[in-house]
C-alpha cells in the first residue's frame, strides 16, 4: 500500500526548479554531516518529545543515521512510523511483545522501518550486483549473529569504484564505509524514486 504522504512530497517538490535532486542532495548531505558528530553507539531507551523527537546528536544507533538523514529531507520517520502503526499495528513485527504504538522507541527498530519502507511503497528488488543500487538508497542486513543493520548508501564510491560506500552506525560512530556486501542485503529501499529516476546524484 502506497501511502499518500509519499506521493504528496514527491508533488510539493516538483512544483519547483531542481525538485529532482534536491531531496536526495539534502539527504546525502545529512547523513555525511553525522560523521564525527554521532560518535557513540547507544541503543538506550529514551523518551522523546513528538513529532521531530530525537536522542543526542552525539549518539544513537543504526536507524538513527536514517532517521536523521530523512528528517533533513523533509520526512519525519518518528510521526511518520507512529501514525501508520497506530491505524494499521498488526501489520508490524510483534518481536518486542507489545500491545500497541510507542513514539520514542518504534521507528528506531530496523524491523519496523522495513515494514513502514514496505508499506510506504519504497521497496525495491535487492540485488547482489552493485549497479541494483543508487545514491540515498536504504539498505538493510541480517548481521552474521541474526541481528538486523541499516544504513544509507552514499554517493562516494569504494576504492576501486565498483560500490557505493555506506553512511552507518554499527557500533563506532557515524561512519562512512565499503560494507555494501560485507553482509547479504535483505532490504532495499529508495524513498525517493521520482527524484533518482533523472540519473542526478544517482551512483552509476
Amino acid at each position: 500500500m502506497r501511502i499518500r504522504w509519499l506521493a504528496l512530497l514527491l508533488c510539493g517538490l516538483a512544483a519547483g526548479p531542481g525538485w529532482a535532486t534536491q531531496p536526495i542532495r539534502q539527504l546525502l548531505d545529512a547523513a555525511h554531516a553525522q560523521v564525527g558528530v554521532t560518535i557513540h553507539y547507544d541503543g538506550s531507551y529514551r523518551r522523546l518529545d513528538y513529532p521531530g523527537g530525537d536522542v543526542p546528536e552525539d549518539r544513537g544507533v543504526c536507524t538513527d543515521v536514517v532517521i536523521r538523514a530523512l528528517r533533513a529531507a523533509g520526512i519525519d520517520l518518528q510521526q511518520r512510523v507512529h501514525q501508520d502503526m497506530r491505524g494499521h499495528f498488526g501489520a508490524y513485527p510483534s518481536i518486542w511483545g507489545l500491545s500497541t504504538a510507542d513514539s520514542n522507541i518504534d521507528h528506531r527498530r530496523v524491523p519496523n522501518l522495513e515494514t513502514f519502507f514496505t508499506r510506504a511503497g519504497m521497496a525495491l528488488p535487492v540485488s547482489e550486483q552493485a549497479s541494483g543500487y543508487r545514491a540515498g538508497d536504504i539498505v538493510s542486513w541480517r548481521l552474521p549473529n541474526g541481528l538486523p543493520h541499516i544504513g544509507i548508501l552514499s554517493d562516494r564510491r569504494s576504492a576501486d569504484g565498483l560500490r557505493p560506500l555506506v553512511v552507518h552506525n554499527i557500533g563506532a560512530g557515524t561512519q562512512v564505509e565499503d560494507v555494501l556486501f560485507a553482509w547479504t542485503p535483505v532490504g532495499h529501499f529508495r524513498p525517493f524514486p521520482e527524484a533518482v529516476s533523472s540519473g542526478d546524484n544517482a551512483a552509476p
